[in-house]
């Protein structure tokens, strides 16, 4: 989601009419209400393909007319709004020991949410029937899901998101190699894409901001420990799409064993704390990998969320920020600001549901 000053400019041509409806389709869901006019002037294309796009859009029922703005010295302009309920979207958080799956309208609001206590330990046909029955109770209890986009699903990594295979997710290895996004396609008879959890936390996080996203890191502290990037605007998952293995980075080299096979990962280190009850030790630890983050990427905004994060809010967020203020050599200049994920709890559903709506919008996209 880009600022309108950073916006691209539409293209004239009948090839890219999509990207054109897109664009086009994100700033009337941007907006309170929004005119034809405003729209040419925002995206610079002509008068003849704002009526062109606009026409098509209303008859799919994605925006309506929604009525008029006063003018001074001329006729009153016809304000476009989002339609919410012309389309829905499926989010599905698969983590280690649960699964959440939410629908969402086309606004993102949150329409319904199913939890389940059966998540990856129980093995991909066992999670696969969880999902597929929560996604189905979803469906079925709410009217007008016939409209659907797909299914987004985020779990853990390393991940394909390109094929949407997995790949030697710590701790699992039943999941290695597990052709996750073609076996759930199959299944649910939908649209399907796969990302990894701190990814899909990271878009959820630009779109509840409601401002352009910059360039900040979201970390996930739960069972395990990632992060997912947000550079210039865009999630960034590197040539693999395995970017943000934060947790795995090595703080000890005679540190504690790894599931990963090395010694001393951050996310090993983490878990000694944990379970020894100190909470404020792992917090510390985090801190320690962020101001890494900082130093590497200069980013200036770090963003906190996951369950050990979100019991112990508070606790956790203020050794982080002092932790990184201590870290860096001049905290002054070096400004970072480290707030909680403004989706709490729901932030990988919510981006996972997100990620099936990405193509309607220029927003973040999933391809990227």
């Amino acid at each position: 989601m880009l600022t309108p000053a950073r916006r691209p400019l539409g293209a004239n041509l009948l090839l890219v009419r999509d990207h054109n409806a897109a664009l086009v389709l994100d700033l009337v869901r941007g907006a309170e209400g929004i005119s034809r006019i405003e729209l040419a002037a925002r995206t610079g294309l002509t008068a003849q393909a704002i009526t062109k796009i606009v026409s098509r859009l209303l008859l799919d029922r994605l925006i309506t007319e929604a009525g008029r703005a006063g003018a001074t010295g001329g006729k009153p302009r016809t304000l476009l709004r989002l339609n919410p309920t012309a389309r829905y979207a499926v989010g599905v958080h698969l983590d280690r020991a649960d699964t959440t799956v939410l629908l969402t309208d086309l606004s993102g609001r949150t329409v319904a949410r199913r939890h389940r206590t059966r998540g990856m330990t129980a093995g991909p046909r066992r999670a696969l029937d969880t999902i597929v029955a929560a996604v189905h109770g979803i469906l079925a209890a709410v009217p007008g899901t016939d409209r659907l986009l797909g299914v987004g699903l985020a779990c853990p990594g390393p991940l394909d998101h390109t094929t949407g295979v997995l790949h030697r997710v710590t701790g699992l290895p039943q999941w290695d190699g597990f052709p996750l996004r073609d076996k759930l396609a199959g299944l649910l008879g939908e649209p399907t894409i796969v990302d990894k959890d701190t990814n899909a936390a990271a878009l959820a996080e630009c779109l509840s901001t409601g401002t352009a996203p910059g360039s900040f890191a979201y970390i996930y502290h739960g069972r395990g420990l990632g992060a997912g990037l947000v550079l210039d605007g865009h999630v960034y998952r590197g040539r693999r799409t395995n970017a943000g293995e934060f947790g795995h980075q090595v703080v000890d080299l005679d540190g504690a064993a790894c599931p990963c096979g090395n010694q001393g990962c951050l996310e090993a280190v983490c878990r000694v704390a944990l379970d020894a009850g100190d909470i404020a030790a792992a917090a510390r630890l985090v801190g320690i990998g962020a101001a890494n983050l900082v130093r590497l990427l200069d980013i200036d905004r770090i963003v906190l969320g996951g369950p050990i994060v979100l019991d112990q809010a508070e606790q956790y967020q203020r050794v982080v920020v002092a932790t990184i203020r201590s870290q860096l050599g001049e905290p002054d200049w070096q400004q970072v600001t480290v707030t909680l994920a403004a989706a709490g709890r729901d932030s990988i559903a919510t981006g996972a549901a997100a990620l099936a709506r990405a193509p309607l919008f220029d927003i973040t996209r999933p391809d990227r």
